[in-house]
This record gives structure tokens, sequence and C-alpha cells, in this order.
């Protein structure tokens, strides 16, 4: 499936931070999660590969959602590969709840196990490049200490530095809040790899290290 979707896909990822590179990681998870707990694996690749091919047409100023726009655009991809009919709804569940700032219920495995799949990739070492990357494209500082993180995240609270947006969204997906035994173990690892990198960060700006 990823050879068949891979090209007609490609076109829709244009944002920094969640170029493809970001879905193929969210496939590969989410199919190995999926084999443990044994889901439906044509619902977990259709899933995974299109959660965000509608990431460009993001707007919370307008109140435009990616995950809601992606559940409307995937019917379609997937109408022209052949994919099985009845399968259809359950993909699109699983994109439409997929999101972690919206808190919604999944309501399949498949869905819960996306939902696992995708908040994994907002831990560990690449998030912490990507979390630089995107501030770097919005020209975000890096750190000031003199800026206090918002205490809740939405997709309408922007972070004022990239450092602000480990404190305010990363270091709040905790390890126990995933849903799959797999997910949880992995978190469990990717957590504390970001908290050891965020309390060295500060160290070193204050200059205490050493």
């Amino acid at each position: 499936m990823l050879s068949q979707l891979k090209p007609k896909i490609e076109k829709y990822f244009t944002d920094p931070g969640h170029e493809f590179d970001h879905t193929e990681r969210v496939y590969k998870l989410a199919v190995r999660i999926a084999k443990e707990e044994n889901a439906d694996l044509d619902v977990i690749k259709a899933a995974a590969l299109l959660h965000d091919v509608g990431r460009h047409k993001e707007d919370p100023e307008k109140g435009i959602c990616h995950a809601e726009e992606s559940a409307k655009i995937a019917p379609e991809i997937l109408k022209s590969i052949n994919f099985p009919e009845e399968k259809v709804s359950k993909v699109v569940h699983a994109i439409k709840v997929h999101r972690y700032s919206k808190q919604l219920k999944a309501e399949t495995k498949e869905a819960e196990i996306l939902q696992d799949a995708d908040r994994l990739d907002a831990l560990g070492a690449i998030v912490i490049g990507r979390v630089f990357a995107r501030g770097g494209s919005k020209h975000r500082p890096i750190h000031d200490p003199g800026i206090e993180p918002e205490k809740e995240y939405n997709v309408k609270t922007k972070a004022k530095t990239s450092m602000s947006h480990f404190y305010q969204k990363i270091l709040k997906i905790k390890p126990e809040t995933f849903k799959t035994k797999l997910a949880q173990k992995i978190a469990k690892e990717r957590y504390a790899y970001v908290k050891d990198f965020v309390e060295r960060f500060e160290k070193e700006w204050k200059g205490e290290d050493g």
C-alpha cells in the first residue's frame, strides 16, 4: 500500500515538521503496533498514510482542522486504488480522531493505534529536530527564560519559543496515556530521552553544566 499511495499523496506534504517522512514513521509504528494487537492491517496502513493529507489546509484561525480535512480527502484516494469499500469508514474514523490536541475518543482498535503511532512521533530524538525546524520556519526564538510557557496546549496557543513547545505539549505526552502496551513501552524510553534533553538544555543555557 505504501508503494501504491506514496506517489499519489506526496504532493500534500509541505508543512515543516510534517513532511512525508513523518507519515512514513507513523506508518511503520502503526503497522508494528497493529501486528501486536491483531488489528486490521488494511485499515491501519491506509489510515496512517492518509492521516495528514489535509495538513496543508490547516487554519486554526478559521477553525479548519487538518484531521477533518484529511478524513474528507481520504475516500477519493482510496477509491483510486480499489481499497475495500466496506473498510473505508474505519479508515475515515481513525483519521478524524487521530489528533492529539482534539482529545477525541477512538471508537475502534485501529483508531487507538493511529493515535498512539502519531503521538509516538511527538516523542524521542526526532521530535527535538522537528520542534526546532518548525520553530525556525516560523521565526521563533530558540529560548527565552523570561517567557513563561502557556499552561495548556491547543492549536491556537502558539509557543512563543521552541523550548516553550516542549513544556506546553511534548512533556505532557506521558507514557501512561497511550492506549496500547507496545506504544507505552516505546513512549517510556522516548519520553525519558526528551526530558533529559530539556533538563540538559536548561543547564547549558544557565551555564550550570559540567
